[in-house]
């Protein structure tokens, strides 16, 4: 018995439909299954699916009571500290992602370049946004974070 992946993050929406539309149109998901359920108040839940079909976002509307960790932020000035920091999805182009996003509404937080990890150093390009949701959001062009294979021969 073994976890074979992640199957899903939850994210709940300040604004429902701005936040389907950023992550379809904007990242290349598509929406899957979608349902309410009264008994926790939720009008409106999506699971949208990767483009590589292999993990996704569970998507709630802003009315739904569900457990969550932290603690919703009051207003757009106000930082929830939480156990989730960020979402990072592997990317193609940083920068042409990173602009796309900010053309649909997200906001600057880290500009692309790259960035030095540990020793032996390892070298990443990423970009980091906040999305119109408000969650932060990292693009990284794929890397290899398992050492004991990148230094094989």
């Amino acid at each position: 018995m073994s976890v074979m992946g992640l199957a899903h993050v939850a994210i709940q929406a300040i604004d429902y439909q701005t936040t389907i539309a950023f992550y379809t149109e904007v990242l290349g998901f598509k929406r899957g299954h979608s349902w309410s359920l009264p008994s926790f108040q939720i009008q409106e839940a999506s699971m949208l699916i990767s483009p590589d079909q292999r993990t996704c976002l569970e998507i709630f509307d802003n009315d739904a009571v569900i457990p969550a960790q932290g603690k919703k932020a009051a207003s757009e000035e106000e930082i929830a500290h939480g156990a989730l920091l960020h979402l990072a999805f592997y990317v193609d182009n940083v920068d042409e992602i990173y602009q796309r996003a900010l053309d649909h509404g997200a906001r600057v937080f880290v500009e692309p370049g790259q960035l030095t990890l540990g020793e032996p150093p390892l070298v990443v390009k990423n970009a980091l946004v906040h999305s119109p949701n408000g969650e932060v959001i990292e693009f990284i062009e794929d890397v290899n974070f398992d050492m004991s294979l990148s230094n094989k021969k």
